[in-house]
């Protein structure tokens, strides 16, 4: 069987690009959580702040630490797997890049050591600041990420001459048409998983009552940010999908699963998309809802996949599903930001054993929404990598082979298991001792080396049987 390189290369961007993701998008949301705690501790000098923000600098550190380890991968692609694209948008994407090194990454960079190893070496009020330049710097840097990346879905400001684009407008190309929906939807997110995260870890530690007082009041901050960001995130993500219809029918014909250029579209709830036949199978919707969801009339016309040829169509079926996974862990996280709130009559959110479990399980959802969103939006500009300029096909490295492909595929996939299932395991390990034992950073303050794992104070191999109180403590 003969190796096809472009779609071996689309895995394994696919890939890599997923396993990073899923880190950026919790630190960026993080980073302010722990900017927000130092103001609490500085203004306050309440003790349950600085805990707090001491242990999730902690969980900070080691997420950060794996982000920038799988981030640097992706740029060697460009030049392995795609040299044709490299070449073709190096006038735009090269300064890009440039700018959110020079901008965010020299930002973080700055700051970040102080951050991570200057409690009490700099005075709290700097101590502060490098919190909030180090969140700053995680929004510069998605701003210049996410403008590049939305450029290649609405590519604007610029002139494509003998197969290279030639920037013509700088303002009109960073800000291109889906820039400021895509930037606010993934900035929404981010909050969204870094509130749940803490809300799910506070909720396995008031399990297990363990630093009640300090957890409670992470679990009230989250809720609170889950009942503004999560309904908030629905209205974006409507203004984000008539942008999307306006500038990438295709794309919203195929999450739609909508085959005929039609009006009175339903909504499917259900429904198994057949590309070879042009079809669906056992279609369950509700009448036209999808028609007024995009054009806000019940009777609106929604574009089909039949306006294109079969081979500028995406595929269907993923980008449907999973933008049915998004909307629903979307509906999910609205529902328990209501439960919250209901149950904040006489402090019983904090309290209730099943609403503690459901949000230690939706700690582990707005991962998996964001990355099916992240399949909708790249998937579904298939086949073009720029929109309607450049494909894959014409992107692909043209001497690259199946086999070379392959191996490299191969290649990232057991480096990245073993050494991110290393990170998360010593994760766990952070999350295993808590905030307690303060004596453990003490025991290893003075010989450990300033690099961001380190900064988790936590010995890799820390014997369970240690002065720390076991997660299964009180039955859980």
């Amino acid at each position: 069987m003969e190796l096809d390189p472009l779609i071996l290369s689309r895995i394994q961007f696919a890939f890599v690009v997923s396993f990073h993701a899923i880190f950026p998008v919790f630190t960026i949301g993080l980073a302010s959580f722990i900017a927000v705690l130092e103001a609490l501790a500085f203004k306050t000098q309440n003790p349950a702040w600085v805990k707090l923000s001491a242990f999730w600098t902690k969980v900070f550190a080691v997420v950060f630490g794996m982000g920038v380890v799988s981030g640097i991968v992706m740029s060697f692609q460009f030049g392995t797997n795609w040299s044709n694209f490299a070449q073709a948008s190096a006038n735009f994407l090269g300064p890009m890049l440039s700018y959110e090194v020079v901008t965010a990454f020299f930002l973080e960079a700055a700051f970040l050591g102080v951050l991570l190893f200057g409690r009490d070496k700099v005075p709290a009020g700097v101590h502060l600041f490098a919190a909030i330049m180090v969140a700053t710097g995680t929004f510069i840097s998605s701003f210049w990420i996410l403008s590049a990346n939305s450029w290649m879905h609405t590519p604007a400001g610029i002139d494509f001459r003998d197969g290279v684009f030639y920037v013509t407008s700088w303002s009109e190309a960073i800000f291109n048409p889906s820039f400021p929906y895509r930037f606010t939807h993934m900035v929404l997110a981010s909050f969204l998983t870094g509130s749940f995260v803490v809300a799910g870890v506070s909720a396995w530690y008031l399990l297990c009552k363990r630093e009640v007082e300090a957890n409670r009041r992470a679990l009230s901050m989250s809720l609170w940010l889950i009942l503004i960001v999560a309904p908030t995130q629905a209205v974006v993500g409507d203004f984000h999908g008539l942008n999307t219809l306006e500038h990438q029918p295709m794309k919203v014909a195929a999450m739609e699963g909508n085959w005929n250029t039609s009006r009175n579209v339903p909504l499917l709830l259900f429904a198994i998309p057949d590309q070879a036949s042009q079809t669906n199978h056992f279609e369950v919707g509700i009448p036209s809802l999808a028609s007024f969801i995009l054009t806000h009339e019940w009777d609106g016309e929604v574009p089909g996949l039949n306006e294109v040829a079969v081979e500028e169509q995406p595929p269907v079926a993923v980008v449907f599903w999973s933008f049915r996974v998004m909307v629903g862990l979307g509906l999910l996280m609205i529902l328990f930001a209501v439960a919250g709130l209901v149950l904040r009559a006489g402090g019983r959110y904090w309290q209730t054993p099943w609403f503690l479990q459901g949000l230690r399980f939706m700690s582990l959802t707005p991962f998996v929404a964001v990355l099916a969103g992240w399949f909708v939006t790249e998937i579904g500009r298939a086949p073009w990598l720029v929109q309607g300029l450049m494909s894959h096909s014409e992107a692909v490295t043209p001497s690259l082979t199946g086999g070379m492909a392959l191996f490299s595929l191969i290649g990232y996939i057991v480096v990245y298991a073993l050494v991110f299932s290393a990170g998360v395991y010593y994760l766990m390990r952070v999350l295993y001792v808590g905030m307690e034992n303060e004596e453990i950073d003490r025991e290893y303050e003075a010989d450990r080396p300033k690099r961001p794992f380190s900064a988790a104070h936590v010995p890799f191999d820390i014997d369970d049987n240690s002065t720390h109180k076991p997660l299964n403590q009180g039955g859980h």
